[in-house]
């Protein structure tokens, strides 16, 4: 009925029938017929039929007054929510992880922004897991599969972990030869990695090590600079330690063996349709990650 009501809204602003049928692109019959519908569904005449002049009854200028607003509010809103929906502009919030986004992907970020100047990018960084409903975020960029039902997602990259040391401390303590050499040696432990799951993708051997830690944190920013300060052996994301490692500061340890690949999704509640805003950087993201082979897992 409220698309009925709404008819009738607009035929009295425009002051009549035809007029209304012009503007809204509707056959003339099909106005008067939804009017005369309405009025027999609310008991009540609505207008004064004349060819001469165009007048409200009583009961039409009371149901005017109660719904004039209502259906101007709600037009308004549609058309807000169709422009969100479908035209990339305006404010896009979003999710990531902060050593990622100020670190290897920065270059990214600011590329977006660049070519889509009429998106304004909220960008919030937590390497805690945000609720996207609580926290009202259009889409977000996370590490590893989400378990929430509640979550549409999208694999983008995958980054390969490693593990590394200082020329420093190798000249000090020794390049190990095999896995056992690790417990002669001081490691820096990140709690995001124990244990240390470790593969050989030449021959799909896996192994499991508990390594005793000498240094243990909880940031990977930190693990990558204790290690270039000569303080021991830590696995690592190889975005982390791509600069230090083509510099020179640090150098693969035990290099058949990788550390588990780290799968990059973007996320977005199942319950929101995914606005313009929001697609184009999820299509953004995937277009930047395909271009880096680092990205796609491999070193």
């Amino acid at each position: 009925m409220f698309d009925d009501i709404a008819l009738f809204v607009h035929i009295v602003r425009r002051q009549g029938l035809a007029a209304a049928a012009k503007a809204l692109n509707l056959p003339p019959a099909t106005v008067t017929r939804r009017l005369q519908k309405l009025e027999e569904t609310l008991g009540c005449q609505l207008l004064h039929r004349s060819a001469r002049k165009f007048a409200l009854t009583t009961e039409g200028e009371s149901y005017y007054q109660a719904y004039s607003d209502l259906v101007q509010e709600f037009e308004q809103t549609a058309q807000r929510l169709s422009s969100d929906i479908h035209l990339p502009h305006g404010r896009l919030r979003v999710s990531a992880p902060t050593n990622i986004s100020i670190g290897f992907l920065q270059p990214m970020w600011s590329g977006f922004i660049k070519e889509h100047p009429d998106i304004q990018l909220d960008l919030h960084l937590n390497n805690q897991i945000t609720d996207l409903l609580n926290g009202q975020i259009d889409i977000a960029l996370r590490v590893g599969p989400q378990p929430d039902s509640q979550l549409f997602q999208q694999r983008l990259g995958s980054v390969a972990t490693v593990l590394v040391a200082s020329p420093g401390y190798l000249s000090t303590y020794g390049q190990p030869e095999t896995l056992s050499d690790l417990e002669n040696h001081r490691i820096i432990a990140n709690r995001h990695f124990l244990p240390w799951r470790l593969q050989m993708p030449e021959n799909d051997q896996q192994e499991i090590i508990y390594p005793t830690a000498t240094t243990q944190v909880d940031d990977l920013h930190l693990a990558a600079q204790f290690a270039v300060d000569d303080l021991g052996i830590t696995i690592l994301p190889v975005i982390e330690v791509h600069a230090h490692l083509e510099e020179g500061r640090l150098q693969r340890v035990l290099s058949p063996w990788y550390g588990p690949r780290r799968d990059l999704f973007a996320i977005w509640p199942s319950g929101r349709l995914l606005n313009a805003k929001a697609k184009c950087l999820r299509e953004y993201m995937q277009r930047y990650m395909s271009g880096f082979p680092i990205l796609q897992g491999y070193y």
